[in-house]
């Protein structure tokens, strides 16, 4: 009878990381990213601190990768919606879903975004922070401006102001929001844009 193969460090390494990685993020979340050690990070994951070096070379590579990920996945869902050349209230709904979807992949990756990312693009190994920051806002006050020139929406709009809100009131939810828990994304996306778009008031 043929033995079992034994896993091998390559075969787990990939796994491992990815673990190593998740607890990071909550980690960093939680506690906030100076005040979060190396050796803590190891503990909660029951393993030495200078093993983990064994899978990255410092705090920072974690954190990078933590942020690279999230962000390279959003501007996947990002770019995709603007590509499809949707009207405009069409890709203003479409950016907000993909938002919130990225919420609920990357809960801890967005807290840390939020909390963290006008100290961290003062070293230079975060300035891809700031350009990404640059990019999400072009393409949303070119949304909002599209559509207030196909009068799709109120021509008294500030774009830049509901820009901001926009932003701020949608990447708060991942101070709230759970993955799995009562609402999914797509719903919880369904009820913000019902809000903004429709208002709360009773309509006469």
């Amino acid at each position: 009878m043929p033995t079992k193969k034994k896993p091998q460090a390559s075969d787990t390494a990939p796994a491992r990381r990815s673990e190593l990685l998740a607890k990071a993020a909550n980690i960093f979340a939680d506690l906030g990213y100076n005040a979060t050690t190396v050796r803590r990070i190891a503990d909660d994951m029951g393993m030495l601190a200078g093993s983990l070096y064994y899978y990255f070379e410092s705090k920072d590579a974690m954190l990078e990768e933590i942020l690279r990920t999230f962000l390279d996945e959003l501007w996947d869902g990002y770019d995709a919606v603007l590509d499809a050349e949707l009207r405009p209230r069409e890709t203003f709904e479409a950016l907000v879903v993909e938002s919130f979807r990225a919420i609920d992949r990357h809960r801890a990756a967005v807290s840390i975004y939020q909390n963290e990312a006008k100290q961290l693009v003062a070293q230079d190994r975060f300035l891809f922070l700031d350009a990404s920051q640059r990019k999400f806002e072009k393409a949303w006050l070119a949304t909002l401006e599209r559509g207030v020139a196909a009068e799709e929406f109120r021509a008294d709009l500030d774009t830049r102001v509901t820009y901001r809100f926009v932003r701020d009131t949608v990447w708060v939810a991942a101070s709230w929001y759970r993955p799995s828990g009562q609402y999914s994304p797509e719903e919880i996306a369904r009820q913000y844009l019902s809000m903004v778009l429709d208002g709360i008031a009773v309509r006469e």
